[in-house]
């Protein structure tokens, strides 16, 4: 049989081929032949899951404390020889009280809050005037300011001293003060809602303020503003139950007691029990010119108030040893908040710091010391009358008593 050329090429590769399959198939290759290559499978990783990012935790609510330093200071009754004194000290034709309160500077930068009694009427619309009927030169609250006084109560038995005149003119002057100061004493007399509240480092604290008398002035025709009096007790209790919702520590002054007594009074006591009944936690005692002691009350609901019952002359120009000295109170509020927002407030430490007024022959030079920087030389120098050290503690001791005495 002959094959043609192209068949014989053809039967060449077929020959070819099947040598190769049986050369694979028995594991032998041939050298002269090189095996097809066969790409190997890629192993390819599989990606990684993603972590599930940890959720942010929740801050678990905290209980949190806040306190406020409280001050209280009483009588600041503004004689004749105070603001004659002031006038001559001032460059400028006004009045500079400054030198009457310098001493006390460092001590009042210790507060959160620093509380005064202003016995007298405030205001430049009539002349300056002292006892009886009272009226003191506007810039006596620049100083007061400047030293750290930013509360304070005008309800007390000289408010009535210049009418209704001298109630618009005072109201006045204390409107025009800065922002942060803080007045209680003068209210609407058809509504009695012109209330008082401040907050300090997240404290709120309400101002009430009530005198037992005005020495005989009854409320001037044709005013809208006036006091409150102590007998008053149903406007007192409408004011204190809006209040009380509102505020942290209610703090309530009473201008009432028996000038130049250091005895309480039933009457000072039954209204300070009252107030405590009703809400009040700390109850500011001002009007007898002279130091009173102090106590802790507890309330029908079960709180605890604490009352001073009269804190006697910041400053004046009284003629009597005992009117020389009065007591600074000295008081701290504490709020704790739960974390469920509920929170309570307690009163804490209430102490007093002794002060005396001093002046020389003529009334000359009136101004106040912190007892503790008080000598015995400067009470020999005092005018009228020699003022030791030892009959000033004294006096405190039988007064005001060891206690709280500071």
């Amino acid at each position: 049989m002959h094959l043609r050329k192209n068949e014989v090429a053809a039967c060449t590769c077929i020959a070819a081929g099947v040598m190769l399959a049986l050369a694979v198939g028995s594991g032998c290759v041939p050298a002269n032949l090189s095996p097809v290559p066969v790409s190997a499978p890629v192993a390819t990783a599989s990606p990684a899951p993603s972590a599930t990012p940890e959720p942010t935790p929740t801050p678990e609510p905290t209980l949190t404390v806040d306190t406020v330093r409280f001050s209280a200071s009483g009588d600041n009754l503004i004689h004749e020889g105070l603001y004659n004194q002031a006038r001559a000290r001032s460059n400028d034709g006004g009045y500079d009280f400054t030198y009457a309160y310098e001493n006390l500077r460092d001590f009042y930068g210790q507060f959160d809050v620093n509380w005064l009694n202003q016995e007298t009427l405030v205001n430049d619309a009539y002349e300056p005037s002292g006892y009886p009927c009272f009226s003191t030169p506007g810039d006596i609250t620049n100083a007061l300011y400047d030293i750290g006084f930013r509360v304070f109560s005008l309800s007390n038995n000289h408010s009535y001293d210049k009418g209704a005149g001298g109630i618009e003119a005072s109201m006045e002057h204390w409107a025009a003060m800065p922002d942060d100061v803080v007045t209680a004493g003068f209210y609407d007399l058809d509504t009695y809602d012109n209330l008082s509240y401040q907050t300090v480092n997240g404290i709120t604290i309400g101002y009430l303020s009530y005198t037992e008398h005005t020495n005989g002035l009854n409320t001037p025709d044709g005013t809208q503003y006036g006091v409150v009096y102590l007998s008053q007790t149903d406007v007192i209790e409408q004011q204190m139950a809006e209040m009380r919702p509102n505020c942290d520590v209610l703090v309530v002054s009473c201008h009432w007691g028996v000038e130049g007594s250091h005895t309480v009074t039933d009457a000072q006591r039954n209204m300070a029990q009252w107030l405590a009944d009703r809400g009040a936690d700390l109850i500011i005692g001002t009007h007898p010119h002279v130091t009173q002691t102090a106590e802790w009350l507890t309330a029908e609901d079960g709180h605890k108030a604490f009352v001073a019952y009269s804190l006697g002359n910041f400053i004046s120009a009284q003629s009597e040893p005992d009117n020389m000295i009065g007591i600074l109170l000295d008081i701290t509020f504490t709020k704790t908040t739960q974390p469920g927002g509920e929170s309570s407030v307690v009163l804490n430490d209430p102490k007093f710091h002794p002060v005396v007024t001093q002046y020389e022959n003529g009334y000359s030079n009136i101004r106040v010391y912190l007892l503790e920087d008080y000598t015995d030389d400067l009470g020999a120098a005092h005018g009228n009358f020699t003022l030791s050290c030892e009959y000033i503690q004294s006096v405190l001791d039988e007064s005001v008593g060891e206690e709280y005495l500071a």
